[in-house]
C-alpha cells in the first residue's frame, strides 16, 4: 500500500510538471456575436472580463497570456472551449484582446502557460496579476 501510495504522488508531481509547458501560437478574439451566450463552462460569456476558450488548457485555469509582437501580457481564466481554426492556441474575450493591444490585428502570435507555473517566479508586475485575476469574475 505505502508503495502504491508514494508512485502516486511521484506520478501526480510528474504529470504536474509536464502542466507547466508553455504554449506558443495564435490568438483571436470573440466577443458580439457570443456576448450573453452559454459557455463550456456552464457561465454566461461576457467580452467585459478577462476570459478565454482554449482546446489546450483545462476549464477554470487561470493562464498568462503574452502578445510576442509587443509583450503586453494579461491573465484569463478558461471558460469555454476552442477556437475551432487551425493553428490558433486561444480565442480572447474583447477586454482580454483589447488588454494585449489586439483588437484591430484580430489575431496574433502569443505564448500562454498556467499561472500557477509562474507563481513562484519573481515577476514585478504581481499587482497586475491581481487585477486582471479580479476581472475574471
Amino acid at each position: 500500500m505505502l508503495i502504491a501510495v508514494l508512485l502516486f504522488i511521484c506520478c501526480g508531481f510528474a504529470l504536474a510538471k509536464d502542466e507547466c509547458k508553455q504554449v506558443e501560437g495564435y490568438a483571436s478574439w470573440y466577443g458580439k456575436e457570443f456576448h450573453g451566450k452559454r459557455t463550456a463552462s456552464g457561465e454566461t460569456f461576457d467580452k467585459y472580463k478577462y476570459t478565454a476558450a482554449s482546446k489546450v488548457f483545462p476549464l477554470n485555469t487561470y493562464v498568462l497570456v503574452k502578445n510576442l509582437e509587443n509583450g503586453k501580457e494579461v491573465v484569463v481564466r478558461i471558460t469555454d472551449r476552442g477556437p475551432f481554426v487551425k493553428h490558433r492556441i486561444l480565442d480572447l474575450s474583447k477586454a482580454s484582446a483589447e488588454k494585449l493591444g489586439i483588437l484591430s490585428k484580430g489575431k496574433v502570435r502569443v505564448s500562454a502557460i498556467p499561472l500557477y507555473c509562474v507563481a513562484d517566479q519573481e515577476k514585478s508586475a504581481d499587482d497586475e496579476y491581481l487585477k486582471d485575476l479580479i476581472k475574471t469574475f
